[in-house]
Formats: structure tokens, sequence, C-alpha cells
């Protein structure tokens, strides 16, 4: 099976047949009046940013850095990853060419909202830059609950996800239950016998396209190529209890301290957010 591709489709048709029903979707052009398409290459990046720096597996890397590893990535040998800079703070100058970020699908989105910070509480807007063969070999949710959006501007990446109601066969990490124990792309099937029965489906973005992952799905991904994606959360009325339930099981980890000034903001800001839809009538 493969992830369904759709060129053409209403907001309300989305909502009903992948939003609600939390269904992955690939839209073929919803991206189309982002500048970024076409425009951000690594060549680009090199000339603009090449001094822009991230941490990768707690080691500092420029960008330059990061695409001279990427430009000899092999399976055997893959680049430093993920590499991954938040836009609103370390790449501003992106911001006008991916406009606008919700593509008339990702809303609401109460992280568009100046009360949750960027990069914080799950609220992120970043650029991926990976390599041939870098991958993410367990699958995983997304931390609290959020909808992923995953939108291709150079390259290609393989995605792979779980449809619902199969935790049992990922095996999630008693530690950490919103990460599989399985390497899903080498399975060892005396360990974890139950993955056999696991169905994936499997999907590549290409250049232009946008992947919706719905919440608290199980993913991974395989870069095919030297790839650049932009990738941000989502979060409104429909996911908000359970986003809020995550900051609190989430928070309570580093102290009970955080957990309930965490919990506290996450309430009064979505008060906040709930009473804007009400004003506006968002639609959902």
């Amino acid at each position: 099976m493969t992830i369904q591709k759709k060129s053409e489709i209403s907001y309300e048709e989305f909502m009903e047949e992948h939003y609600k029903p939390r269904i992955p979707l690939i839209f073929k052009n919803a991206s189309k009046d982002w500048k970024a398409q076409g425009l951000i290459t690594p060549d680009y990046l090199r000339e603009h940013f090449s001094d822009r720096s991230t941490i990768i597996n707690f080691k500092e890397y420029t960008i330059a850095e990061i695409l001279d590893h990427v430009a000899v990535s092999t399976p055997e040998n893959p680049a430093p990853y993920p590499a991954i800079f938040e836009i609103r703070t370390q790449l501003p100058e992106l911001l006008p060419l991916i406009q606008p970020v919700n593509m008339g699908y990702a809303k609401p989105n109460w992280f568009e909202e100046k009360v949750f910070p960027p990069g914080k509480l799950g609220n992120s807007l970043e650029l991926f830059i990976g390599g041939l063969g870098c991958q993410f070999p367990f699958a995983h949710i997304d931390q609290y609950y959020t909808n992923a959006w995953i939108t291709q501007v150079y390259g290609e990446k393989q995605i792979t996800i779980f449809p619902q109601g199969q935790d049992e066969m990922l095996y999630p990490d008693p530690k950490n239950p919103y990460v599989s124990l399985v390497n899903i792309f080498n399975p060892d099937y005396t360990i974890h016998p139950k993955f056999k029965n696991a169905t994936p489906v499997n999907g590549t973005i290409l250049p232009g396209e946008t992947l919706f992952i719905p919440r608290g799905t199980w993913h991974t991904a395989l870069s095919l190529t030297t790839n650049i994606s932009v990738i941000f959360d989502q979060i409104n009325a429909i996911n908000f209890p359970k986003w809020k339930s995550d900051i609190w099981e989430f928070k309570k980890r580093e102290s009970l301290k955080n957990a309930v000034a965490s919990y506290a903001y996450a309430t009064a800001a979505g008060a906040y957010c709930k009473l804007k839809d009400l004003i506006s009538g968002a639609k959902y």
C-alpha cells in the first residue's frame, strides 16, 4: 500500500476525509505559492547561510559543513542527521519564502499565535537537511500529539507510516512510549515477532509535495537523495486536550514544578485560542 496523493482537494474534503479520521495524505501542489519552491537548494543555502550552525548529536556543524557531508552521503556512510534549523530563530530570512505557511489546509493552527514561543511545547517550524541514506530507523510518534506537515523544497524523501491500531506490533519503549524499539529497516523478529504483522504504508515525497501526518501516528523517514524539507507542527481544538495531557507527562519527567507551570501556561494559551476561534468563526 502507498500513501494517497491528491492534486485537487478542498479544505472541507481534507478535513472530513483525512484530518478528522487521521488518514495521511500527500498534497501534490499545496505549497505552489511558496517562493521557496525551486529557490532553496544546497547552493542557495551555502551562498546565503554557510556560517549558520546547529547541533547534531552533541556536535556543532555549520550549514557549509553539513552540505559537505551531505554531498558525499551514502547509505553505508550517511551524513550526520538530523540537521535541523528552527526557521524563526535561526533562519528567519526564509520566512517570506514559505508563505502562507499553512497553505490553506493546516488551519486553524494555534501555533501561529504569539502565545506559543517558537521551538517550545511542540511549536516547531524547521528546515531539515539530509543526504542519501540518512534515516530515522526507529518509528516514532511526534511528541505532544501534534499533526506534522512535511514539505519537500528539494530532493526526495521516503516516508513509512503505520496506520492506527498497530502500537503493540511496534513495541513502544517503556521509558518513552512515543518511540518504537524496532529497527523497521532491519527488524529482528526473534526479539520483536509481532512486527511481522505490522502493515506499513509507504510514500515518496517529491519536490513541491507536502505530507500530512496525523496526530498520534507512527512514522519514520529515509532520504532517497540530498533533500531539504520544511516541517511544522499543528494543534487546534481537536488535538489540544491530548497535547495538554502530553505537556504534563513530558514536563513531569523534568520536575513537578516544570509540569505545573507548563500545564498552567498551556491551559491559558488554549483558552485564548479557543476564544479567537469562536470570534473568527473557525470551522472544523
